[in-house]
């Protein structure tokens, strides 16, 4: 019988329907990016149902959410305790564009993963990240970004014009980045561009890793 804190909690769950359609395409992706071992940073966890999922089946790779919004924490939360192990760690507030990230508990982030954030965001969130990247990970470490991109100033699908208009429309600072620009701001930081992986829905997976110092 489910107790009445299970219940509460449940209540909390967030659903977002791009997380469902987009984890079964992505996973195999991060099967072949990540290490072997360590944890795995995720940056702006949404609902945390990547997650629950992608901790589940990369085990005994550990799972980070995080993000800012306190809503999405409790959401996160309660799609942990309602699922099976292995479970992802418990979340925390990260804001991105800090300069400092509380994380100085895990010592094994050997990746940082990303969806659907950055262009429903201010570039300073995309920057910090790259900065954060930069800070933490190990040499080779993969930072890997998911949503729509432009490739060299050009909207890949006529969709993703539409999309970027829109959130622009919603705030000036939003915006689909263009590969272009986040590989400058990655060389920057110490991160070199290594791959761009075409995904279902006009997305693309952007990877970056942490140069030889």
């Amino acid at each position: 019988m489910t107790s009445k804190s299970a219940e509460d909690a449940t209540n909390f769950r967030r659903d977002a329907p791009a997380a469902r359609r987009n984890a079964g395409a992505i996973l195999p992706i991060l099967a072949d990016i990540l290490p072997a071992s360590g944890t795995v940073l995720e940056i702006g966890s949404g609902t945390g149902q990547h997650a629950v999922i992608f901790a589940q089946a990369l085990a005994p790779i550990k799972w980070l959410p995080t993000d800012t919004s306190q809503a999405q924490l409790a959401s996160i939360s309660a799609w942990i305790s309602g699922s099976k192990p292995p479970l992802p760690l418990s979340p925390r507030k990260i804001d991105a564009t800090s300069k400092v990230w509380p994380i100085d508990t895990v010592d094994d982030v050997g990746a940082i993963f990303s969806a659907n954030v950055i262009h429903i965001s201010p570039w300073a969130v995309c920057a910090g990240i790259l900065a954060g990247a930069g800070r933490i990970l190990p040499e080779d470490g993969p930072l890997v970004f998911y949503g729509p991109f432009k490739r060299d100033g050009q909207h890949t699908a006529p969709t993703n014009a539409a999309f970027d208009a829109s959130l622009r429309l919603q705030n000036s600072e939003w915006g689909v980045r263009d590969v272009a620009d986040i590989a400058v701001g990655g060389e920057t930081e110490g991160l070199i561009l290594t791959q761009v992986i075409e995904m279902p829905a006009n997305n693309l997976i952007v990877t970056l890793r942490r140069a030889a110092t």
